[in-house]
């Protein structure tokens, strides 16, 4: 995106996280020690068009699609969507979170109803190592409007927590039809559990 104040930041730095055993994270920048052996870099960039065909395909997976009580889109509807309503928001801030290069999700901050929003969506397969966590605390020091909501699926007791552990509370619930919604706040100085 041109308009993305991400890419002012300067050069990406990287969280560090080891794959094997319990999570210890601390913030971002800092090493995220699991244990065991072989690091990890999660960083944040800009999203590129082939981005859009991994983001496509993770948005398909079905354990995804029911935590987060979320349809997936058909392909030309994800594609228009991504390159109109998200990448074509001139106060949108959307990156690309990989892990050791490959492209494992994104985070995406917008405004809805007079309320700034994070949201954000990783392939599976690196669910459970740190990934969304060490993303997160990058991207909200990128992302400084607060306060800042974000309104995972109540049975999303993974994304619930991954908030949580980064400042997030909870103010209430929401609902969408027969759905609710944990309503999760982050204000000014709010302390992250890392």
């Amino acid at each position: 995106m041109a308009n993305d104040p991400a890419s002012q930041d300067g050069p990406e730095v990287p969280s560090k996280l080891v794959t094997d055993g319990q999570d210890t994270s601390r913030q971002q920048g800092r090493t995220l020690s699991r244990g065991g052996a072989g690091m990890t870099d999660v960083l944040l960039r800009d999203v590129d068009d082939a981005d859009l065909e991994v983001f496509y395909e993770q948005q398909r997976e079905e354990e995804a699609v029911r935590r987060a009580r979320f349809p997936a889109r058909d392909r030309d509807r994800f594609l228009t969507h991504w390159r109109t309503k998200v990448l074509g928001n001139p106060t949108g801030h959307v990156q690309t979170v990989t892990v050791d290069g490959e492209v494992a999700g994104n985070i995406v901050a917008w405004w809805q109803d007079g309320r700034r929003f994070v949201g954000y969506w990783f392939g599976q397969r690196f669910w459970g190592r740190g990934v969304g966590t060490a993303a997160l605390r990058q991207f909200l020091q990128r992302e400084q409007v607060r306060p800042l909501y974000a309104d995972p699926f109540v049975g999303n007791t993974a994304s619930v927590r991954l908030l949580e552990r980064c400042g997030f509370r909870r103010v209430g619930t929401d609902h969408d039809g027969d759905l609710e919604f944990v309503v999760l706040r982050l204000d000014e100085g709010a302390a992250d559990e890392g």
